[in-house]
């Protein structure tokens, strides 16, 4: 597999070297250890928004950093979790004496790391709290992971939940929102073919000309079935009314309790689709798949939600959430409150996402 890099040691270091310098109006870089921010951090009595995980997803996360998004994004190495004191450092560099908001994909890793972090930040204190994304309705358990994974409703939550920062909620105000958003997401995907960790030189898995991977994981974990190569058509109406029929997903999470600094276990419930609802409708390249197709996909997409009674009320197009090189796409669709629309349809100015400015 031909890429463009030099020592596969560096892709990390270079690849946050060479987005700082393009963007140096939005967002600074630090070394040792590796985060990006906000190049106006911190902002005095703003709630600072921080998520990370894994390189090799890119535009998330750092692509989100900026105004009316993240105020600070922690890359590991590809597909690597980020370390708590990544966090830490980067906690104590945004913190404007508000709180941070932790928003952590459902993976193993991330998952522990992320509470250490947590932990770390509030013996300093800095409160804080950690809600989790855990929207991929493919498996209930995966590789890397106890429960469902978190995928596409991450880039929504960033957006939804750093246009409430920008506006002024408070920590605990900003925590119940990213978990309204989690609890109301959904998200599946395919893959067509594989992709190659630069560390690694060969591919993560194997997929014939003629097979596909229904319900596959962004660090190319395995999904529900291999099955047949299917027409956009078919793949689209496959996701989308997986997505749609999911039943009411219940579990139970850790939470960190910032008023009592300690973790607490909270009782969830992901209600299931209706009839009616306003849903955001976001479709998403793992990488190699061109923009060209992505419309054929929301084309179909906007049809079945139309035959079962959805109302699109806001979409996004675009590889947000991908897996290196990796050909396929995921569908996320979001049910939408009014508070919801108005924090979606709020200024952006990152260097993937921007509008209103």
């Amino acid at each position: 597999m031909k890429k463009l890099i030099n020592n596969p040691d560096d892709v990390v270091r270079e690849s946050l070297q060479g987005m700082a310098a393009a963007h140096s109006d939005l967002i600074k870089c630090h070394l040792d250890p590796h985060f990006i921010y906000r190049a106006d951090a911190p902002i005095h009595n703003k709630v600072a928004l921080i998520s990370g995980g894994g390189s090799g997803h890119e535009p998330m996360h750092g692509g989100f950093v900026g105004f009316g998004m993240l105020d600070v994004a922690c890359p590991g190495e590809v597909f690597t979790s980020p370390t708590p004191d990544q966090m830490l450092e980067a906690a104590k560099m945004v913190n404007g004496g508000a709180g941070v908001l932790n928003i952590v994909k459902n993976y193993s890793g991330d998952v522990m790391n992320f509470e250490m972090a947590a932990e770390l930040a509030h013996s300093e204190g800095i409160p804080i709290s950690n809600i989790l994304i855990d929207d991929d309705i493919a498996v209930k358990d995966s590789l890397y992971t106890q429960g469902r994974r978190g995928v596409g409703t991450t880039v929504l939550a960033e957006k939804i939940c750093g246009a409430g920062a920008q506006q002024g909620y408070g920590l605990k105000q900003l925590a119940n929102l990213c978990r309204k958003v989690n609890l109301n997401g959904r998200s599946m995907g395919i893959a067509l073919t594989s992709c190659t960790v630069p560390a690694k030189g060969s591919p993560t898995f194997e997929l014939g000309e003629d097979e596909m991977e229904a319900g596959i994981g962004i660090h190319g974990e395995p999904g529900r079935q291999r099955m047949p190569l299917k027409s956009a058509d078919e793949i689209t109406e496959m996701l989308a009314v997986s997505i749609i029929e999911d039943t009411d997903y219940n579990r139970t999470v850790r939470e960190w309790d910032a008023d009592k600094g300690e973790w607490v276990e909270v009782e969830l419930t992901d209600p299931s689709l209706q009839s009616g609802d306003s849903v955001l409708a976001f479709v998403n390249s793992m990488g190699g798949t061109p923009l060209s197709e992505l419309y054929i996909v929301y084309r179909k997409l906007v049809a079945v939600c139309e035959k079962k009674n959805l109302q699109i009320v806001r979409n996004l197009i675009g590889p947000y959430i991908t897996s290196l090189e990796m050909q396929g796409c995921s569908i996320t669709l979001l049910k939408m409150d009014e508070e919801m629309i108005k924090l979606w349809d709020a200024p952006v100015k990152t260097p993937a996402l921007r509008w209103g400015m």
